[in-house]
């Protein structure tokens, strides 16, 4: 613990409120909230911690604290401050999944179709369902039994669905709102989980069809009811009534948090989600930041009800989600809340041998490199390297490691622009030069550890760009390889020394995994450059010379070589301004 640290916590107030950890950048690398900042924010710094806590505290070189007047407005700050500044050990949510709707929009002639977006244009939204096979055999359904538009744009004449008696046919009739209305309203009772009575409604239809000898009619109605019993009954209902509702429950164990959210829609069970990450401070809390962050995505909408376990607060939730929470005590809704919770504790001890394995190959190998290394954690490992065939279309990529992970949103490519000819060294220095002055110009993270794809040569060109030109202090190592191009040698210090590291360790798997991926990135981009460069020809760095005066040059004469024969003469005779055509005969002349 520094002295800055030291002299802040004794300032600490006991009030309610904010805090921003910082590391010696002053990235802020960790928000929490606290009900009494004075015991919380001390927390960190005195006793025991587990492992993610202590690599935490080991980082943190200052910290920042907003006071709020309540705990609500503590919690809200704190979704504000992680969605603005995005700190890596708030672990964000990974879940990307969007759920597919029926919807009903809001047009003249209204349709329906399915949709992964819910936008706010007075449509109608329906779901979500747990897969676009269920919501397309609905829909299906639904378009049998009500007769709406299935065009994306009106014909200007009848098509087969209106023959079948499933379109009013707009396209050359004239319907009513009045109708619509009628038709929308039925297909949203339907979908609100009002089928058994439309059911109910065309058993009658259907017998009195009958009864009047229509048993073409009849036997329509027998098919749409065969249809809805086959679709919206087949699934087992699991609440008795039909309250858009989502279930919560969470297990926590060795510093770790799972959530299970199982979705119930319309009395169904039709999904559930499962997230899983480190928590830093109590189970209640976190499971608070957990809901607004939840329903902070695009892809997550408030249903009408809550269900959470009792452990929660309920009143805080409310205030934050304002939506209906409840903590039931017995019952269908209790056994819910109870399976969720079931569910988290199996997926954590399931999961939990596959996190500490994957924790020892990324986490504890960064920290292993570093005390090799005698360097602070390099939480961040900016990679480079070259790619170009015998100077030719010459390129240089970055990836980027975070925490031994590959951050891909980070990597970055470059097109050698000052260097002729094949020469690593001076591509090295120019692409370095560019990365970090765009660094201290933009004011962006700088990384912990650079490593060079490449020996000695390469490395000292570096050193000499960032120590001597750009002022930067910045650990810099480099990775050579065998002769069968294979991770060999890993050179770090100044003057340059071999660095001993076991072919079976941790840590040299991570070294293998960043050249291997640098190396794939750079060869990648070269291919597309050299792909993109095999098309280019001479006609196109002559001004005035367009894509279709090159195809008709070439239509014309037929090649290249046969231009370089032609008069200036025959050029302008094919439409060519004269102006261009001396341009044009002086480039092939060259």
């Amino acid at each position: 613990m520094n002295e800055t640290i030291k002299q802040k916590l004794t300032l600490l107030p006991d009030q309610p409120g904010c805090y921003l950890m910082k590391d010696r950048q002053g990235t802020i690398i960790y928000v929490g909230k606290a009900k009494v900042l004075k015991n919380r924010v001390r927390s960190y710094f005195t006793g025991s911690h587990d492992g993610k806590t202590q690599r935490l505290v080991q980082e943190i070189e200052d910290f920042e604290y907003i006071v709020t007047s309540s705990n609500i407005e503590a919690l809200l700050l704190e979704l504000n401050l992680i969605k603005k500044h995005d700190p890596k050990y708030n672990v964000m949510l990974k879940d990307d999944k969007t759920y597919p709707f029926i919807k009903l929009t809001a047009e003249r002639h209204p349709k329906l179709i399915i949709t992964r977006k819910v936008k706010k244009d007075k449509g109608k939204y329906f779901g979500p369902y747990p897969n676009v096979g269920a919501a397309n055999e609905t829909k299906k359904l639904l378009d049998r039994i009500y007769p709406l538009r299935k065009c994306a744009t009106l014909p200007d004449r009848v098509c087969l669905y209106y023959h079948l008696g499933q379109c009013l046919a707009p396209c050359v009739n004239d319907v009513s709102e009045e109708q619509y209305k009628q038709i929308t309203d039925e297909i949203t009772r339907f979908l609100n989980g009002g089928y058994k009575e439309i059911k109910k409604e065309l058993t009658e239809k259907m017998t009195a069809a009958a009864e009047e000898l229509d048993f073409e009619r009849a036997k329509e109605y027998r098919d749409k009811i065969a249809h809805i019993e086959t679709i919206m009954e087949k699934q087992k209902i699991t609440m008795t009534d039909f309250t858009d509702r989502d279930v919560f429950g969470y297990a926590v164990d060795k510093g770790w948090m799972c959530v299970q959210v199982f979705f119930v829609r319309q009395g169904k069970m039709i999904e559930r989600d499962v997230s899983m990450f480190p928590v830093y401070n109590e189970p209640e809390e976190e499971i608070l930041t957990f809901l607004g962050r939840f329903y902070q995505q695009p892809n997550h909408f408030k249903p009408k009800e809550i269900l959470i376990q009792d452990e929660v607060d309920v009143h805080m939730a409310e205030q934050l989600l304002e939506v209906k929470v409840l903590q039931p005590k017995r019952g269908q809704k209790k056994d819910l809340v109870k399976l969720a919770i079931k569910n988290a504790k199996i997926a954590l001890n399931e999961k939990f041998s596959l996190i500490e394995k994957d924790e020892e190959r990324t986490i504890k190998a960064v920290e292993n490199l570093g005390e090799l290394l005698g360097i602070y954690t390099p939480h961040r490992i900016e990679s480079f390297d070259n790619s170009n065939i015998q100077g030719t279309d010459p390129v240089s990529a970055m990836v980027v490691f975070t925490d031994g992970k590959a951050d891909k949103r980070e990597y970055r490519k470059y097109k050698i622009k000052s260097v002729q000819g094949p020469d690593d060294y001076e591509s090295m220095r120019e692409v370095t030069r560019r990365r970090y002055s765009r660094v201290l110009k933009e004011n962006l993270p700088l990384p912990d550890l650079i490593i060079i794809d490449g020996g000695k040569g390469h490395v000292e060109a570096v050193r000499d760009v960032l120590e001597n030109e750009l002022g930067l202090d910045i650990p810099l190592a480099g990775l050579v390889k065998d002769e069968k191009h294979r991770t060999s040698q890993l050179l770090f210090g100044n003057p340059l020394e071999m660095v001993p590291l076991p072919r079976n360790s941790q840590e040299f798997y991570l070294l293998q995994r960043i050249q291997d991926e640098v190396h794939r990135f750079a060869i990648t981009f070269h291919r597309q450059t050299r792909g993109k460069n095999a098309f280019h020809s001479m006609l196109d760095d002559i001004p005035g010379v367009g894509e279709k005066r090159k195809k008709l040059l070439l239509k014309h004469f037929g090649s290249v070589k046969k231009m370089k024969q032609a008069s200036l003469e025959e050029f302008t005779a094919i439409g060519l301004p004269h102006h261009v055509a001396e341009e044009l005969l002086k480039k092939l002349q060259t």
